[in-house]
């Protein structure tokens, strides 16, 4: 069910936080590794949007399965994406990255210009693995993938 342009409903409650990141793309990988140095608790959990798990929870929060050029957030049965994924991410982190949070009063179609502008061009940026070849964690993260 929708909620608005970048949060959505899952009836599914999830114990802990899913983050899903387009699994070949350099910057989303790096994204990912940066969450989990500033995530002690463990609040976040990861997958690809590729993957089969992550295109099951794509399916199920009714977010498209073949557009990925936005990360997911799934926190408390709620479905984030673009720069409020970002945000709400931002706010579990250890100080001082929970003050990035404060952008959450920009509004949204100008945060989301940003954040569109840098997904239009990441490849090109920071590159990407093979289509079939996601990257493989290092074995210190590897509980936190799925």
């Amino acid at each position: 069910m929708k909620q608005s342009d970048d949060a959505y409903q899952n009836p599914s409650q999830q114990d802990y936080s899913i983050v899903l990141v387009d699994g070949v793309c350099h910057f989303c990988q790096g994204a990912a590794r940066f969450i989990i140095k500033r995530d002690p608790k463990g609040t976040f959990h990861f997958g690809s949007l590729q993957s089969e798990q992550g295109q099951k929870l794509l399916r199920a929060g009714g977010l498209s399965t073949d557009k990925l050029d936005t990360f997911v957030l799934i926190e408390g049965g709620m479905y984030y994406t673009r720069s409020t994924a970002a945000l709400r991410i931002a706010r579990h982190l250890r100080f001082p990255y929970p003050l990035a949070y404060v952008f959450i009063l920009v509004p949204r179609f100008i945060r989301n210009a940003v954040y569109s502008w840098v997904a239009r061009n990441r490849y090109r940026w920071f590159g990407k693995d093979e289509e079939d070849q996601c990257q493989i964690p290092p074995p210190e993260m590897r509980q936190r993938f799925f």
